[in-house]
């Protein structure tokens, strides 16, 4: 077999060393990527409480708990931002795009359960650990992904309020998710992944209002609140 001339080689040798440097980084990567995992296991972990009973105290104690475990996930954000090569976020991105979608689904979720109120772009990224940092951001795709998933998970909690005797969660929910779903009725939404989620909010939105129309003609919570919350969500979707 003929070998490379000098030419050659002089041109193919110092690729090894990208190789072995990019291989490098990505094990490092998957290192604090599997850190980040059991801390988001973690926080879904100590939020399914509201899907068994609405006592505030525990919520309250859930949040809590959700808020000093999102402090974790900021110490590996750190991490991850001190071995990114300058430049290079969407060369490596992929690796915990995922991740970064459930983590703001879930300081959107814990946000509502103390406030009430949808979490914006850049409080989301405070939270996770992300916001202005050198070399790692938080994606506006990861970030609407995130919101889709919330509406989702409130879908199934105003249907399991129901359950445990909790009539007018359904109806804030209806309010909130309604909203929601107006504000990416903004957005003419390109992306293929993106739009597909998005296509699905409509089945989350029917089902949430299901649920507040079962409740009224059972009697279970005030014809005027829910047809105040019927009117909402029809001047919404308009």
């Amino acid at each position: 077999m003929a070998q490379p001339n000098k030419v050659v080689t002089d041109i193919f040798a110092p690729f090894q060393d990208y190789i072995n440097a990019e291989q490098d980084i990505r094990e490092e990567i998957r290192n604090i990527l599997k850190c980040i995992e059991k801390f988001l296991r973690e926080i879904h972990t100590s939020l399914q409480i509201i899907h068994c009973e609405m006592n505030c105290a525990q919520v309250h104690t859930s949040c809590l708990k959700a808020r000093q475990l999102f402090e974790e996930v900021t110490r590996e954000f750190d991490n991850l931002d001190k071995i990114i090569p300058s430049g290079q976020y969407y060369r490596y991105n992929d690796h915990w795009r995922y991740a970064t979608q459930r983590l703001c689904f879930l300081a959107a979720l814990v946000v509502f359960l103390e406030q009430g109120i949808l979490i914006d772009k850049v409080t989301a990224a405070k939270i996770l650990g992300v916001h202005e940092k050198q070399n790692i951001h938080l994606d506006l795709e990861d970030y609407l992904m995130g919101m889709l998933n919330l509406a989702t998970e409130l879908s199934r909690l105003a249907v399991n309020s129901v359950t445990y005797g909790d009539y007018s969660r359904p109806l804030q929910i209806s309010r909130f998710v309604a909203q929601l779903n107006a504000g990416f009725r903004l957005l003419n939404l390109k992306n293929d992944s993106l739009r597909k989620r998005f296509d699905a909010l409509k089945y989350d939105v029917k089902k949430i209002e299901e649920v507040v129309y079962d409740l009224s003609i059972r009697g279970l919570v005030q014809t005027s609140d829910a047809d105040s919350t019927q009117n909402d969500n029809q001047s919404v979707a308009q």
